[in-house]
């Protein structure tokens, strides 16, 4: 069976259009964007049917929506495509706010179709080694984790006219799952309550977006996580961190891809020093390759996608929590469980 996909949103949908191509088990058919110009440039599908109206793009004869959109349009964008009998394949973060959260979760309970969240940060090599060395109990118990993401976007944060796209506007620990996404990856956790705080608007005030942003999380497991997301902020390059700690040794990556990442395993490791080792990140690309395969197989299979709608939550919801208690002072908020 060869699945008819359509992509919305031609920005960060171009890296799908590259990886949908290299499949023999789907094929885009229709792309959708409300900038003609992307629709008309060279690697979109010249047999593809384009599309500027969402509407009308949902009319069409596809099985896969992919949402590639700004990401405060993510929700809205999900239900149609799930109400109009597509399966959807959703760029991060899943939703906005809380209450997105559940309408998202409530329409893939109601339709019974695939939601899968294309957190690529889950499918580096490095990750993926991680998670077999976990699953063996080379770490033993996890306890404490911290993740950063670092990336000065300000100049995305300005359209030529002047006015403000989205990324001025977002609450930066709401962006959170390229950090906190990988961690639940790999440990099988989710988060039930959140502690957040921000400096405010001191970098770019004439933007008045928020610096950076740090949430803790207490983990359903015990543990502690500690993410911190920056994307106002004079630091370069950009960059994403990992280390966790368990009973029996730490990972940690390093801040620079080129870098080599380390861990110290307590039975392997009696001199106690940290080991270098080799790992590939894999980002744009490689991990997109894996996302795609894991939803189509789940599509065709009927098994459950490798990052559901459940996951999509427990990666997303935490972020905007600590953004609430960020607002009243860092208040300990619950983080819902949509399960």
């Amino acid at each position: 069976m060869e699945l008819k996909v359509g992509v919305v949103g031609l920005g960060r949908g171009r890296i799908y259009l590259d990886r949908f191509s290299k499949q023999d088990r789907a094929e885009v058919v229709a792309v959708c964007d409300a900038d003609t110009s992307r629709l008309e440039a060279a690697d979109c599908p010249t047999d593809a049917s384009r599309y500027t109206d969402y509407k009308e793009f949902l009319k069409h004869d596809l099985n896969i929506v992919v949402i590639c959109t700004d990401m405060p349009q993510h929700t809205d964008h999900t239900i149609a495509a799930l109400e109009g009998g597509k399966h959807v394949l959703c760029e991060v973060p899943a939703a906005y706010t809380l209450s997105e959260c559940e309408a998202v979760v409530q329409a893939v309970e109601k339709t019974g179709l695939k939601y899968m969240l294309a957190e690529n940060c889950c499918y580096s090599d490095m990750h993926l080694a991680w998670k077999e060395q976990i699953d063996a109990g080379e770490l033993g118990k996890i306890i404490y984790a911290e993740a950063e993401y670092i990336h000065d976007c300000r100049g995305m944060m300005r359209r030529g006219d002047g006015t403000l796209t989205w990324r001025a506007k977002m609450p930066p620990i709401q962006y959170c799952t390229h950090s906190l996404g990988p961690l639940l990856f790999l440990m099988e956790d989710r988060c039930v309550a959140a502690t957040g705080l921000n400096p405010g608007s001191n970098i770019a005030p004439d933007l008045g977006v928020i610096d950076l942003e740090v949430g803790l999380f207490q983990m359903e497991s015990g543990a502690v996580f500690k993410i911190l997301c920056g994307f106002s902020i004079e630091r370069y390059p950009a960059f994403h961190w990992y280390v966790i700690y368990g009973t029996k040794g730490v990972l940690e990556s390093k801040r620079q891809y080129s870098d080599r990442a380390s861990g110290y395993f307590r039975g392997i490791a009696p001199d106690r020093e940290m080991t270098p080792f080799t790992s590939d990140d894999s980002g744009h690309g490689v991990a997109e390759d894996r996302i795609v395969d894991g939803f189509i197989e789940s599509i065709l299979n009927d098994t459950k996608p490798p990052i559901d709608v459940y996951d999509a939550m427990d990666y997303t919801a935490p972020g905007i929590c600590a953004h609430l208690s960020a607002e009243r002072d860092g208040a300990v908020v619950p983080v819902p469980n949509y399960r």
